[in-house]
């Protein structure tokens, strides 16, 4: 289990995070923040594995968290949430040491992996990955939604139909090769097929 602590000053918003987030098993939102102070009270007498932090908060904001953690907490690892994808604020939270930099509009699942990655050790800080995170897929729309597809997996399926190989994409994505492995089990349990010409017969039938 992967114990998180959310500090966001978006009320809607960080409801939706904890809310994403509880629907996973090995996900686990021991408490909802509105500042870094607030938070990093809490971590004096709590164990948490990763701390999602917004940047822009009152009190404390997401660099004050950042460099709380890290002086005090050497295992706890931090993910940053941000609205703006500006290379500028990007290096100044991997300067000061953060595992992850992510949008707040890319797509949750995007977000349940990063955690994942990070808690493993084997997230890639890259900032094209950043950049992609915000772009709109202009794929099948019902097929996602019949499939219940992520944004992430449909990008995946489109790249297997063109014969590209898991270590070729985890390239072109920036992400790990265990990453993309992980999403194709995803993708065959969800399409409901067990081989890569079912997935792409698959997805001929549905004119993607």
């Amino acid at each position: 289990m992967i114990r998180i602590a959310l500090a966001d000053d978006h009320k809607l918003f960080a409801k939706g995070i904890e809310g994403i987030l509880e629907e996973e098993d090995d996900l686990l939102v021991t408490d909802v923040f509105a500042n870094g102070k607030e938070l990093c009270d809490y971590l004096a007498d709590n164990e948490v594995d990763v701390v999602l932090t917004d940047l822009n908060m009152p009190i404390m904001d997401g660099f004050g968290v950042l460099d709380h953690c890290k002086e005090n907490f050497s295992k706890l690892k931090v993910i940053v949430l941000s609205m703006y994808d500006e290379e500028k604020i990007y290096k100044k939270c991997i300067e000061q040491r953060a595992d992850a930099f992510i949008l707040k509009d890319a797509d949750p699942d995007e977000l349940i992996f990063t955690i994942r990655e990070v808690f493993d050790g084997r997230h890639v800080l890259n900032f094209d990955r950043v950049k992609k995170q915000a772009l709109q897929g202009a794929y099948f729309d019902a097929f996602r939604s019949r499939y219940k597809l992520s944004r992430r997996e449909t990008e995946i399926i489109h790249l297997i139909k063109d014969g590209i190989q898991n270590k070729e994409i985890a390239k072109m994505l920036n992400l790990s090769k265990q990453t993309i492995e992980t999403h194709r089990k995803n993708i065959h349990l969800k399409l409901q097929v067990s081989s890569r010409i079912e997935l792409v017969n698959k997805a001929h039938e549905m004119n993607i």
